[in-house]
């Protein structure tokens, strides 16, 4: 009787239990990962070390400002479809799945 008490505390006091994401906007879909290479910092294409995405680019047209006008990063679009939102330092913070047709 116990162990079902306590089962039934966590379901109902754990925030994150029963959120529901489909396969296609979830970080375990290989398309969304950072393992994929589209979407690791390792890949220039997504490295703060590549000119368009510099701090520096004041005509960048990828940074992510804060509510103040502060750039905190950039993002990019893979090949895939996924854009991929990167701190300043190239850490990848966030995405956003690819639109399904």
């Amino acid at each position: 009787m116990k162990k079902i008490y306590l089962l039934f505390v966590v379901f109902i006091v754990s925030p994150s239990f029963g959120q529901i994401t489909s396969w296609e906007n979830s970080p375990l879909n290989y398309k969304n990962s950072e393992l994929n290479y589209q979407n690791s910092p390792l890949n220039y294409n997504n490295s703060p070390l590549n000119y368009q995405n510099s701090p520096l680019n004041t005509n960048s047209s990828n940074g992510v400002f804060d509510n103040n006008g502060n750039r905190i990063g950039y993002e990019t679009k893979s090949n895939e479809g996924v854009t991929n939102i990167f701190d300043n330092n190239g850490n990848r913070i966030g995405y956003s799945p690819a639109k399904q047709k």
